[in-house]
């Protein structure tokens, strides 16, 4: 209470934070009107900039409680802290999406089980064509390193060998493809997965002939100047004791050229050959067991009556009902493809990298950030991106290309290989996945020219979700009809 005698304080505003007690000072005044004569109610003080003592002995109360800022769902922000939003939206779209597929299948039964997705790889039990062409494609490499050796040794000329090795990757991707065309029992699921081992052989025998001869020019330009020159590259990290000390060991060229080196890095999760791969200290068990519960199969039974639907409307070519089965289609191959990437590219990858003690854990990076077609190819398959950059675009510019004749040749390979690894093992020559590709060129730049920020990132979300509908609707109706509807 104020002293007698003491002018009455001046009004303040309500609404400030009450202030603490002062020991020794009285209790502190309770909100009011102006006091009365002889005690009462005590109003707050308003104090001038900079405060003034309380008249009880307390703190200064604050001046403001307001200050110039951004709500935190506005851009302006700077939040970026959505992780509840996230979690909301997934627990959403599980919800939604559980109901359809307990519709399904009730409705369909079940359409999928595991014995037909062992026949889609084993059609006959004593006829394993696909595994006999993924142990045949060993004598590849085997040709590979000892072409490679005798380049190290001098006895082959630079110009033999690369002619050598040219036939040899060429023979990699000519050989299973024949067979697949060839040989009745071979299943299409198992086809595409021998082919997609082929093509990463290939990919890294390319990257393997490259650096090698990297490591021979590197070693002649030292040796004429007299500075060594040994072909030496970055060290990796070899484990050590049970303490988990660790030891730095490095091999130079042509130290390299084993089948211990060339094997590891024929299973590592990499597609660019170096002759030391950074590498982790350690197995790490519990990592390694939440990888491999992960990688859990996923079913398609969603997808398989809406595809089944779909080839009347695309018969009678009724636009609209193509569109409706393209839209209904779309949700579920995107999911499964969502799922497939991690799966593969964290999961899987991550399993394999942990057991090889492989240190580069970098298979993907924020692709669903992507503003723009050209930063999502570039960052959603890291592996594949960085063997572009390193053995195919990087090359043609210092051969005197322009980077946008570069970057068409990248899209055009991707294509190629796209189409080679469906329209073979359909065994049906089809453009879809090679338009598919080839249409990114222009969808990149009309994005890169007209969108920006969040319209971009919407721009690339759509070319994923609708895109890739298109091309299994169109393969699906064409192999259909090949194989199918002329026999009924």
């Amino acid at each position: 209470h104020p002293r007698s005698g003491d002018p009455p304080p001046p009004p303040h505003r309500l609404g400030g934070p009450d202030p603490p007690i002062t020991p020794g000072t009285g209790p502190p005044p309770s909100l009011g009107s102006d006091p009365e004569p002889g005690g009462g109610a005590v109003t707050l003080c308003r104090h001038p900039p900079g405060g003034s003592p309380a008249p009880w002995g307390g703190p200064t109360v604050p001046l403001r409680c307001h200050k110039v800022q951004e709500s935190l769902l506005s851009s302006a922000s700077g939040y970026s802290n959505y992780r509840g939003i996230l979690n909301w939206c997934v627990v959403m779209l599980v919800l939604s999406n559980a109901r359809l597929f307990l519709e399904n299948l009730i409705k369909y039964g079940i359409l999928v089980d595991p014995i037909q997705v062992v026949s889609l790889f084993l059609k006959d039990p004593y006829s394993w064509p696909s595994l006999c062409l993924i142990i045949a494609a060993n004598v590849f490499v085997v040709v590979a390193l000892a072409l490679e050796r005798r380049l190290a040794a001098g006895s082959l000329s630079e110009g033999a060998g690369a002619a050598l090795h040219t036939l040899n990757l060429l023979a990699i991707l000519c050989f299973p493809a024949g067979v697949v065309l060839v040989v009745t029992s071979i299943t299409p699921v198992g086809a595409v997965f021998t082919l997609a081992i082929y093509t990463i052989v290939f990919l890294k025998l390319f990257s393997f002939r490259d650096v090698n001869k990297w490591c021979r020019e590197r070693r002649e330009l030292g040796t004429r100047y007299g500075t060594g020159g040994g072909g030496r590259a970055r060290g990796f990290i070899l484990p050590g004791g049970a303490n988990g000390d660790v030891g730095r060991n490095e091999v130079t060229y042509p130290a390299n050229l084993t089948y211990r080196n060339l094997y590891y890095f024929l299973f590592a999760p990499t597609l660019c050959y170096e002759l030391n791969f950074p590498r982790s200290p350690r197995v790490r068990k519990r990592f390694l067991l939440r990888r491999l519960f992960e990688m859990r199969r996923f079913l398609f039974q969603w997808m398989v009556p809406t595809i089944q639907n779909s080839m009347k409307p695309f018969r009678d070519m009724d636009y609209s009902r193509i569109i409706e089965r393209l839209l209904k289609l779309a949700v579920p191959n995107h999911l499964i493809w969502l799922i497939f990437f991690y799966w593969f590219f964290h999961s899987c990858l991550n399993v394999v990298a942990e057991v090889m003690q492989f240190g580069d854990r970098e298979f993907y990076r924020d692709w669903w950030n992507s503003e723009s077609v050209t930063y999502f190819w570039q960052n959603w398959n890291i592996p594949v991106h960085k063997w572009c950059l390193r053995h195919f675009y990087k090359p043609m510019l210092k051969r005197g290309a322009s980077k946008w004749a570069a970057q068409t040749a990248v899209f055009l390979a991707s294509a190629f290989f796209h189409e080679y690894l469906l329209s073979v093992p359909l065994k049906m020559l089809r453009p879809w996945a090679f338009m598919g590709m080839a249409a990114q060129i222009p969808l990149a730049w009309f994005v890169s020219k007209f969108l920006r920020g969040n319209y971009g990132n919407a721009a690339v979300w759509m070319s994923l979700i609708i895109g890739q509908p298109i091309a299994v609707l169109m393969y699906v109706h064409d192999y259909y009809v090949l194989n199918y509807e002329g026999n009924q």
